[in-house]
Parts: C-alpha cells; structure tokens; sequence
C-alpha cells in the first residue's frame, strides 16, 4: 500500500472518536472522497476557544493484541491490518498540513507489543513532528492502557490534548465490553497521573506553556449501562480530575465482533447524554437536578433542562430582573452569554417584555412558560410576532 491507502485504512474507523467542541450531536461524517484525496482522512473540529480547524484523525497502526467485543480492530478480526512507522506519519502528515490538507492531528493507535511500547511509538511521532518539521498546530495523543507515568508526562508535554477512553463507567460494565482492559489500572489512573502532573509541575514545561486538557469517551449504551452510571463517572471525572469534557459514542454494531448482533442504541440517547453533560459542567447542575426516568435513563423526548424547567420552574417562574446568572442559566432558551447580556441589560432598564428577550439573543419563546418579567408572566406580554 502506498501512504495514502494506509491512510485510508488506518482512518476508517476514526469518524466513532470525537475531538473538538461539537455540538450535542452525533459526530459528523468522514470528509474522504475517493475522488477528492484533498479532502481525504479529515474531520472539522471546533476547539474549545471557538476555533475551527481542519482535523486528520487516524490511527497509528490498527494491528491489536487486545478483543475488545465492540471494536472493528480487535485482535482475531479478519480485515487488512497497517501501519506507520513513527517517521513515515509524522513526513505525511507534514506534507498535508504544508498542503492545507489538515491543520491538526489527532493520533491513535491499536494496542501492539504492550501498553508502553505502543505508547512509545505515539511519543517518537509527536516528537518528530514538534522537533523534525516544527509542527506547532494541534495535536490530540491517545495515551495508552498500561501507560507508564512518564510517558504520560511526556504526552502532555507534547500535545494540546490527551485522552484516556474509558469507554465504561465501571469495572463491572468494562467488563463486558473490553475483558482484558483493566478499569481503574490500566485506564483510570492515567487520568488522575495527568491531574497530578498538573498540580505539581509549572506549566511553561508543556507544549506552549500551557497544561493540555484532558477527555474521556464511552461506548454509550454498549454494555446495557444507564444514563446515571454514565453521568455519575462524567460528574466525578469534571470534579475530582478536571476532565473538559467526557465524550459519548451511541454503541453500533460491526460485523465479526462478538457484539455484532446486539441493536444499535437509539442516536438521541447520545445527544441527550451531551446535553446532561454540558447541565454538569457549565451550568451548576448536580446529578441529582438531572430528571431521570424510574429505569435511570434521561428521557428522549425532551433535553433534560427542559424537563428539569417543567418540574421546577413551570409553576413557580423565575423574575426576570431579580435573578443572578446561576438561577437564569437555568431557564431554557438562557445559555451562558444570554444570562450575561441580561445582567448587563437591566442595570439600564427592566425587561417587561419577550421581544427585549429576543433582542438580546435569548429564545425568547422557549423561556416564556418560567419566567416572570416585572413581575408578569411572560404569555402576557406582547407578542414576539
């Protein structure tokens, strides 16, 4: 196979592991044409600080040691393995991004020779291209089950971002997904080493002088876990390891895998787990606001703050004018830079109706059923139309 067709290979797959900041939804389709290898292998991402960029995802090699029931890689799979050498990815994908093909990378690999060994050949790549071809954009390293500490240490050093993909929330429901992972051992840890590495070491040693974030991802629905698990791990990950966002992949199933006949999980599940996720970490939302259903699911039909909104604040609505930021993020249709432009509003005048709502870029129409403006409540106020 020549570079490219490796490419394609190693990428097939890649379109499952998400990166970047999207929104609430499933992720977007491979860019690869066959007849447009300009645009082959990449991704749009959008990164936490608003930027959009053009993203290679693939994997390092797809020969695995390891059976994981879910995964198109496992070892004993029968399809066409391939791989890169540390040098050879690093010399294309310079070329690619020299080319405008791609102006980030987030680089994986398949489990070959052990944890560490695999984990070192990730290094050596990111080296050469920091060092070799002065690559200064993005870079996403995977760091490996059974990852040494120092290894760990060196990831951050080199990378924007590094990820530990628990792909459960417990032991138990790893268990029967990835029999030889190791939950807290293998996986965990490495999380709580990048936490540690953060508090004790200064920052002007990482890539840019700056602590790279860190993020996780679960095979939702794969191991006939609930949402609460799920959200439960997610909560305890942002609070005790400061992980930026945990990621959440509806569980499909692929042909020659043991899982292959299980049904594939609802794709509305994994928006919903999205939305949760963002209630935890943005807008002080504790799991237990969370409105889940008698089974510990989220409901599908509607986005949990409007579920939550419906419980809470239908019969008794927030004022307006009276509210700080926590309780008007709170309300559907109020993101986090609506509550600020409300708080800066009023400090002019009050807002008594829904159309100087609109105009300070609130959905004004889904707030109306649980707020008060001066006192009134929003269906008596003059019409939006």
């Amino acid at each position: 196979m020549n570079a490219l067709e490796t490419l394609k290979e190693l990428s097939s797959q890649m379109q499952f592991e998400a990166d970047g900041e999207p929104s609430a939804s499933p992720p977007a389709p491979a860019c690869y044409s066959p007849k447009e290898d300009s645009n082959a292998f990449t991704y749009p991402a959008q990164l936490p600080n608003g930027q959009k960029i053009v993203l290679l995802k693939t994997l390092l090699s797809s020969a695995c040691e390891r059976d994981c029931f879910y995964c198109p890689f496992r070892a004993g799979r029968d399809f066409r393995r391939a791989t890169f050498k540390p040098d050879e990815f690093a010399g294309l994908f310079s070329k690619m991004n020299q080319g405008g093909m791609a102006e980030g990378v987030f680089l994986s690999s398949g489990l070959a020779g052990g944890g560490i060994r695999t984990m070192d050949k990730l290094l050596d790549t990111a080296d050469i291209l920091r060092k070799k071809h002065h690559f200064k954009g993005y870079v996403h390293l995977k760091i490996m089950p059974g990852a040494e500490k120092e290894q760990v240490f060196r990831a951050m050093q080199l990378a924007n971002r590094v990820s530990v993909n628990l792909e459960a929330p417990s032991t138990e429901r790893l268990a029967r997904l990835a029999p030889h992972k190791i939950f807290f051992e293998e996986l965990l840890r490495s999380l709580k080493w990048v936490e540690e590495i953060r508090r004790t070491v200064p920052a002007y040693k990482f890539w840019n002088g700056k602590y790279p974030s860190t993020v996780t991802q679960f095979v939702a629905g794969g191991a006939d876990e609930s949402d609460l698990e799920l959200l439960n791990t997610t909560q305890w990950l942002m609070k005790n390891v400061r992980l930026k966002r945990a990621y959440f992949s509806a569980f499909h199933p692929i042909r020659d895998t043991p899982l292959e006949n299980k049904p594939a999980v609802e794709p509305m599940r994994e928006r919903r787990l999205y939305q949760a996720s963002f209630l935890l970490r943005d807008y002080g939302f504790d799991l237990e606001d969370l409105p889940f259903t008698s089974d510990e699911n989220l409901p599908l039909h509607t986005d949990p703050k409007q579920a939550w909104a419906q419980i809470n604040l239908i019969h008794t609505p927030t004022e307006i004018n009276k509210a700080g930021k926590h309780d008007l993020i709170k309300i559907p249709g109020i993101g986090i830079k609506g509550a600020e432009a409300i708080l800066c509003a009023r400090r002019n005048q009050k807002i008594r109706d829904l159309s100087s709502l609109k105009k300070l870029g609130i959905i004004a129409e889904r707030a109306a059923p649980y707020v008060l403006l001066d006192g009134k409540k929003a269906a008596t106020q003059t019409n939006l139309f």
